[in-house]
């Protein structure tokens, strides 16, 4: 996805001068099995705004495994690891971060922990929530999962900017409940027969970026190309936004 001509007309035609620009990437990056050279690299060339990490650093030494991950992208870190259970909010110099909070789920006996990530943000005179998670791949724990998010974002008076990888498709009752009075990108951009995930075999979209209405939707991709099939087992998300309460 090339970057929006400044000036230019969003999906609905409204100018693009009518809000604040945001570029930002939804990425399950698979604990950094893969080759993880190629990993920054694909996140670099996207040249994101924030970054929403799902299998980010969680375990010894997850601190400084979280800042040489955002070093690697080109940003910083702004909440998240082990507190929310492996997720990470990376944001560039162009964002200020006023507030961050974690939160974790309760615990399956014989699951993962899991949790989210949240972080109060402000760019161009314009303020949104950024929030982050992963829910579990157990059909029977996910939808309480669901619930425990969407109480967090529907309490939210900011406008809100959500990636997850939610382990199931548009279809399920977790997406259906996170999804609620949000927008889906992928919709918006008339590209929900995307699939991002797997990589190798790509047949389902699990990998959600949901936003606010009062948030336009620019552009909208999956980015398949060779380098992001040897950076991890899912796409990235790729969603140029246009936040309202621009100065």
């Amino acid at each position: 996805m090339t970057a929006p001509i400044p000036g230019s007309a969003a999906s609905d035609g409204t100018p693009a001068s009518a809000g604040v620009p945001l570029r930002v990437v939804s990425y399950n990056i698979h604990s950094q099995r893969d080759d993880t050279a190629a990993l920054a690299a694909v996140v670099r060339e996207a040249a994101p705004d924030v970054v929403i990490v799902q299998e980010a650093p969680r375990r010894f030494r997850w601190r400084q495994k979280s800042a040489a991950l955002a070093e690697s992208f080109g940003l910083v870190v702004a909440a998240g690891g082990l507190p929310s259970l492996g997720n990470l909010l990376l944001t560039s110099l162009r964002v200020r971060v006023t507030a961050t909070r974690c939160q974790r789920f309760p615990l399956t006996p014989g699951r993962h922990l899991r949790g989210a990530a949240y972080a109060e943000c402000r760019v161009g005179g314009a303020r949104f929530l950024l929030a982050g998670s992963h829910l579990s791949t157990d059909p029977a724990e996910r939808p309480g999962q669901a619930a425990l998010v969407k109480r967090e974002l529907a309490a939210a008076t900011l406008p809100v900017v959500f990636g997850a990888d939610l382990n199931e498709g548009p279809d399920g009752p977790a997406w259906r409940t996170v999804a609620e009075g949000l927008t889906d990108a992928a919709v918006a951009a008339d590209a929900a027969d995307r699939h991002t995930f797997s990589c190798a075999n790509p047949r389902r979209r699990i990998d959600a970026l949901l936003v606010d209405p009062r948030v336009r939707v620019v552009g909208y991709d999956v980015v398949d190309t060779p380098q992001t099939r040897r950076a991890s087992d899912h796409f990235p998300v790729l969603v140029d936004l246009l936040l309202p309460g621009g100065d």
